[in-house]
Order: structure tokens, then C-alpha cells, then sequence
């Protein structure tokens, strides 16, 4: 296919930047044409080009693995400055997807880090990612498959839990709810259900003054910040509008 008839093709699958997606796929290995029909067919663009650019590093992607939303760089920046002159903290990043967070965070500082998801195609894509760093991905639900000895020795505690409402999910874009596993996105009737999860055992995992980090909406803002306080960790707003991210960080 030349440019021109790729561009035709994604502009009539509804792709708003038809051009830039276009010389992508040109860029990519093999024909293209393959490429065009996926993309055309509604999945994400970065799941048929098989990465990502996100917070300055190249994170590897497969189908059904969770896309990096750019706004999330505000998380991996927080991430950067707590652990700003600690020698060798540990980083723990559980819900961690392709491992992109993790990735992104220790492309900045020496860490030792380790990640979790419950999901098999996001395990598997977390340990190609971050194997190449010496990072350590397990798989099962939270903190169930971690090993023990990581318990009260994590500096930061990156948790990009899923937290969209239960019932908005169907009026998300058909490129997130047709091609991510909905345990990515489903967070319950009022999206914070997995992060109340998290809570309910992530003290026991920090190290002392170690801190929590999670992305919610800005309309759940009063929940999480009393939840976090319930469980005996002191929340801070971390916010970026121009990205519209929004982050809640939880010091032991």
C-alpha cells in the first residue's frame, strides 16, 4: 500500500490523525497491510505498531495489554523526585501492564524493582520489558504472588489501579473497551474498589517513609484522599492540567 491509500483507509475507519499513523505504519517492519486492517478494525494504534514512546523510554506492547496513557508520566515524575538520594530504593509496581511505569521510573534511578499484574498477556509483556533492567515480574492478584521478604522494604509503591466506574465503561472509546482486558479499566461501582484493596495492605509493604502512588479522577479525589487516610497514610494532590492527570501520593 502507498502513503496515500493508507491514509484513505484510516480516515475512513474514523482515525482523527490518519497522516501521522499513516507513516508509522510505513516505518514498521513487513507490509503493511496487515497493519492497516487491525488499525482499521479498531485496535489501539500502539498495540498494532508493538510499542510505545512513554516518559522517555520505549516501552514494548502486544495485543491485549493495557495502552500507557501519556498522562501517567506524572506518576513516574512524583516516583523520581521521593526517591531522589536514597541509595538503591526499591520500587514496586503492582497493576503494572507492559511495565511501562516501572520501566520509565528506573531509566532515572538505580532501583531494585519488582512488578505484579494479574494479567497473563501483561506478564508476559512486563518481563520482556523490564527484564533488559533486571526488574522481577510476577504474576497474581496485588501483593498475593510477591515474595515475603519485600514486605516494609518499598520506597515507592507505583499502583496504576484500574478506576473507571463500573458503568462507564461503555461509554469509553471502542479502542479501550474492545482491546484492553476490563480488569484494566473496571474499578468497581465507583472506581476505587481495587485501590481500597490496595490500601487495605500496602502499609505493610512500605518502608518507612515510603510512599503509595495512584492515578484516580479528579471527581474521586475526596474518597481516595480519606481512604488513604483511614489506612494510616497521609495524602497529597499531584496534579498536571495541561496532561489532565491527576495523582494521589500516600507517605507511611
Amino acid at each position: 500500500m502507498t502513503y496515500d491509500e493508507v491514509v484513505v483507509a484510516l480516515r475512513a475507519a474514523g482515525c482523527v490523525f490518519a497522516e501521522d499513523e499513516a507513516r508509522l505504519i510505513l516505518d514498521a517492519p513487513g507490509e503493511p497491510d496487515p497493519l492497516v486492517a487491525r488499525r482499521a478494525a479498531g485496535e489501539p494504534l500502539e498495540q498494532v505498531l508493538g510499542w510505545v514512546d512513554f516518559a522517555g523510554v520505549r516501552v514494548v506492547l502486544e495485543p491485549d495489554v493495557f495502552v500507557p496513557r501519556q498522562r501517567t508520566a506524572l506518576m513516574v515524575d512524583e516516583a523520581v523526585l521521593l526517591l531522589a538520594g536514597t541509595a538503591r530504593p526499591v520500587v514496586l509496581d503492582l497493576c503494572c501492564g507492559s511495565g511501562a511505569v516501572g520501566l520509565a521510573v528506573v531509566a532515572r534511578v538505580d532501583a531494585e524493582l519488582h512488578a505484579s499484574d494479574v494479567e497473563p498477556a501483561a506478564v508476559r509483556c512486563a518481563r520482556r520489558n523490564l527484564a533488559p533492567v533486571g526488574g522481577h515480574v510476577v504474576e497474581g492478584d496485588l501483593f498475593e504472588p510477591l515474595p515475603r521478604s519485600l514486605r516494609g522494604r518499598v520506597h515507592a509503591l507505583t499502583c496504576n489501579v484500574p478506576y473507571v466506574p463500573t458503568d462507564a465503561i461503555a461509554t469509553m472509546p471502542p479502542e479501550a473497551r474492545d482491546h484492553e482486558p476490563r480488569v484494566t479499566l473496571d474499578g468497581g461501582p465507583d472506581g476505587l474498589a481495587v485501590l481500597r484493596r490496595v490500601l487495605g495492605e500496602a502499609r505493610g509493604w512500605l518502608a518507612p517513609g515510603g510512599s503509595l502512588l495512584v492515578e484516580v479522577g479528579t471527581a474521586q479525589l475526596p474518597a481516595a484522599t480519606a481512604a488513604m487516610r483511614e489506612r494510616g497514610l497521609t495524602p497529597r494532590v499531584v496534579t498536571d492540567e495541561d496532561a489532565g492527570a491527576t495523582i494521589v501520593v500516600g507517605a507511611l
